[in-house]
């Protein structure tokens, strides 16, 4: 067998390791020194004497995003193929099939093929499970199976799909895909603009800034800027988008760690675009990092009038340390604070329960603090809109159809069933709601709510124990009362199941380009910020201007 020291993981790893924590810790040098120590030994011994072959490189992949999860689950590990994933959520530039795709068991499945990219081009459709890439099938790849969609441009790559249980092929044709920060701009009537910004790479305070300007060439005097399921990114593009409404020299962020170098002051640094448009802020429960220093230094700033629920909450700063053999650490190094002193982290990583997990701020111990012009804002659990619409929040049950694809997969049936439809907005009426339910019937659909798992799980206990058929009568009774109030739940929470349903369709048929075209004139929230912001007086008593 090859001895583990001729491998090419190892001793980069641990000294880059070294390097690392030698300078941030001299203190502890010599404990970590020997813990290193007693790992390297440890390594070597179990790749030389392990009964059967072993994987160095994926050990150490294991071992060290094992140790990191004990930490945050923001400070991680990127293998060579990770970087490369990293480099594309921050630039917003690859050469790929221009489409999100998910992995499920044996199969890469299209979430949604992206308008006039090549997975579009080669004719693929949502839901379409690829079975086959090149001569490799799925089922016998294991790694990450995107990476076989990577190379050079012009690339013909041939895959085998399935689409309503019928295999089928096609060529997808590799281009350069490029990921835009601002997929959609508009104007919602003569005066109001609309700006969503989906993500913080490289582009978006570049894209921001000429979507803003071109509303304003269009007649626009007051704009809603949607950060709605936006997940962040880079934190000097959130500083950027920010100067585009306030003047140079603006604190927006400040940053605050145990070691002196992360502590930062990042203010604007540019003349702005627009400091007295009205500015209406949408976010949500998906709205995270970079979303909520946007929103948080603008509420504290008496900037822009936040509307719909409560943000994420993740009020930490990672940054990536390049290791070597091209592989890379994002370690968080620092928190951040709004304008106004606030930190809005909801879970706190350093305090974990029995189970390990992070322990959440409690409202009742939320610390006040003052925007500008003194209105009260809180801490602790992201930022809290100064209008709060409760449409905006996901009730458990459609946590559950969202995580498990219940609308995902009823939209692609739709889809089929009705080929037709090209432009039209589809209305979603009752009866095709109870069509949904008895979908998810004959799916047999599983919530997987904690109750239910829970349930299943003590029925493979009894199984294990040869108790089950003694308690089977009591565990369909049970499941049966369980199934009958997810019945019930689905019937309570069935406007907001229905609008996520029509949603999905919509992109079905016209792409994210439909979905916000048609938000422009029926979405809840955006009719309610555009009432805001068609309302002077309300807008100023809001911002006490």
């Amino acid at each position: 067998m090859t001895s583990p020291f001729k491998k090419k993981y190892i001793i980069p790893i641990v000294a880059s390791a070294f390097l690392f924590v030698g300078v941030s810790f001299k203190d502890d040098f010599f404990e970590i020194a020997k813990q290193v120590e007693i790992f390297t030994t440890l390594f070597k011994e179990l790749n030389k004497n392990y009964v059967d072959e072993t994987n160095p490189g994926d050990l150490m992949d294991k071992a060290i995003k094992g140790m990191l999860a004990s930490l945050d689950p923001y400070t991680v590990y990127f293998n060579e193929q990770d970087v490369l994933k990293f480099k594309i959520n921050n630039t917003g530039e690859y050469t790929g099939i221009g489409a999100s795709v998910t992995r499920k068991e044996d199969k890469l499945i299209i979430r949604e093929p992206y308008k006039n990219f090549p997975a579009d081009k080669a004719g693929l459709k949502a839901g379409d499970e690829i079975i086959q890439i090149g001569d490799i099938l799925l089922s016998d790849f294991k790694d990450d199976a995107s990476q076989l969609f990577r190379g050079a441009k012009n690339t013909k790559v041939d895959v085998k799909y399935i689409r309503q249980g019928k295999t089928n092929s096609a060529q997808i044709i590799l281009d350069e895909v490029a990921i835009k920060s601002v997929p959609f701009f508009g104007k919602i009537d003569d005066k109001t603009g609309y700006i969503v910004l989906s993500r913080f790479n490289q582009k978006a305070s570049l894209e921001t800034k000429e979507a803003l300007e071109q509303l304003k060439r269009e007649g626009a005097d007051r704009i809603i800027l949607d950060l709605r399921g936006n997940p962040g990114g880079l934190l000097n593009e959130a500083v950027s988008i920010c100067n585009l409404f306030v003047p140079k020299n603006e604190t927006i962020v400040t940053t605050k760690s145990k070691i002196e170098k992360h502590n930062n002051t990042y203010k604007t640094a540019r003349e702005p675009i627009d400091t007295e448009i009205p500015l209406v802020i949408l976010v949500n429960g998906k709205s995270a990092s970079a979303s909520e220093i946007v929103s948080g230094a603008l509420q504290d700033l008496d900037r822009a009038v936040i509307v719909g629920s409560r943000s994420f909450g993740k009020g930490l700063v990672q940054r990536p340390v390049d290791l070597t053999y091209g592989t890379q650490l994002k370690v968080t190094i620092s928190r951040y604070y709004t304008p106004s002193g606030r930190c809005i982290q909801a879970l706190d990583y350093a305090h974990k329960d029995k189970n390990g997990v992070a322990t959440k701020t409690e409202a009742k111990n939320y610390n006040a603090f003052k925007t500008r012009k003194g209105r009260t804002v809180y801490d602790g659990g992201g930022i809290q809109p100064d209008i709060e619409l409760e449409e905006t929040k996901t009730s458990p049950i459609t946590e559950a159809l969202l995580k498990n694809d219940g609308i995902f997969n009823y939209a692609t049936a739709y889809y089929y069933k009705n080929p037709n439809l090209g432009n039209q907005i589809p209305t979603f009426s009752d009866a095709d709601f109870q069509d949904f339910k008895q979908f998810l019937k004959a799916q047999k659909f599983s919530f997987d709510t904690e109750t239910e798992l829970a349930l299943k799980n003590t029925l493979v206990i009894a199984k294990k124990e040869k108790v089950d058929e003694s308690i089977n009568s009591e565990y369909q009774q049970l499941l049966t009362a369980l199934q009958k109030s997810e019945e019930n739940s689905l019937d309570k929470n069935q406007k907001e199941i229905k609008n996520l349903i029509l949603d999905e369709i919509i992109k079905r048929y016209q792409y994210q380009e439909g979905l916000y075209q048609y938000y422009l004139k029926n979405n809840s929230e955006i009719k309610k910020a555009t009432s805001v912001l068609s309302n002077s007086s309300e807008y100023k008593s809001i911002l006490k201007m």
